[in-house]
Parts: structure tokens; sequence; C-alpha cells
């Protein structure tokens, strides 16, 4: 091979090179909206919506990981219903999560992502880091669902009251309904009934 086509591919293999070595300033800061978004609703209603959003997405990312803490470290008689109904109560979530952070970015805000932004934010309180006994698992489980429903019942009012109507529908058919089908599912675990004997 002549050095002249030796240079040909060397430079061919310059341009499929990545260039991964980039910074630049961010294009939206964090707690803005989009000033002019064609969708009818003003700039003040959908920053007051978008970050009211970022909380409760904040505390749902929250239940959703806490939800897996809980798959993994969950134990007991319970263990295999209850192994697999908060992995599935974990997926559910993940949707919630994913619906709720496009929501944010349809109003022209800037959805909560990294998990340290997430911690500052949520309002739920923090588990340990070790196991603990299922009716505490479910007890903080259920108190976490009652912050996120008190708080998507409010927002869904407010939405509502700024002819937010996408973000109304979004809360009430999903977020609500799916956190109140999972508390059900879970609550029953809590409550004291004979296995084998009627009393």
């Amino acid at each position: 091979m002549s050095k002249p086509a030796l240079k040909e591919v060397t430079s061919k293999a310059d341009h499929i090179t990545p260039h991964w070595h980039q910074n630049a300033k961010e294009i939206q800061k964090f707690g803005t909206v989009i000033s002019d978004m064609p969708i009818g609703l003003d700039e003040s209603a959908r920053l007051e919506i978008t970050g009211r959003l970022n909380v409760l997405l904040a505390d749902t990312a929250s239940l959703r990981d806490l939800y897996k803490k809980s798959h993994w470290h969950v134990s007991g008689p319970t263990f295999y219903q209850l192994h697999l109904l908060f992995d599935k109560h974990f997926g559910e979530q993940v949707e919630l999560v994913d619906g709720l952070a496009e929501r944010i970015q349809m109003l022209g805000g800037v959805s909560i992502a990294m998990a340290h932004d997430i911690a500052e934010t949520t309002r739920l309180q923090r588990p340990p880091k070790g196991r603990e006994e299922v009716p505490v698992i479910i007890s903080r489980l259920l108190e976490a669902h009652k912050i996120i429903l008190d708080d998507a019942r409010k927002l869904a009012k407010r939405a509502s009251d700024v002819r937010d109507d996408g973000t109304n529908d979004l809360l009430i058919s999903d977020v609500v309904r799916t956190n109140e089908m999972q508390v059900w599912f879970i609550s029953e675990h809590l409550v004291e009934m004979p296995l084998v004997f009627a009393r």
C-alpha cells in the first residue's frame, strides 16, 4: 500500500472518530419555561404548574426507588407475593415518572432528572439503608402514596383552574388511579386475617 492510500485511510478514520470532549452552556435553565409555546396556556400558568409537577415528579421517582428497595429487601412468609408485587408497582411508577417528566417538557419546562436533585426535592421520608420488617416497609410505602395522592389531587384542581386540561387528565387518569390501586393492593397485606380457621 502506497503512502497516499494510507493517508486517505487515516483521514477517513479521523472523520468517524467521536467528538466526545464537548461542553457548552445550558440551553434552558431549570425552573424556567419557554416563553412562547403555542399550546394555549400562558407563561405564568405553565411556570407554576411545571414547578409543582417537578416536586410531584421527585416524590414519584422516590416512591419508584422505594418500591425497588422493598422488592430487594422484603423477607418472611409473604416474600414471594410481595417480591413480585413490589416489582410490578415499581414498573408502574416508572411509567408515571416518564409521563410526569414528559408533561413538564410539553409545557415548556425542564424536568428534574438526576438522583441528587430528586433527593433534595422530594418530600418523602428517607428510609434507612438496611432492611426493615414487612409491616414497616408497607407502612412507609403507604405514607409515600398518601403524600403523592394528596398533592396530585390539589395540583389537578389547580391545573383545571388555569385551563391546563392535559395536566389535569394526566394527574387524575394516571397518577391518582395508579396510586389508589397500589394503596389498595399493599394495604390489604396489613389486615390481620386467619389463615386456616375462621375466628
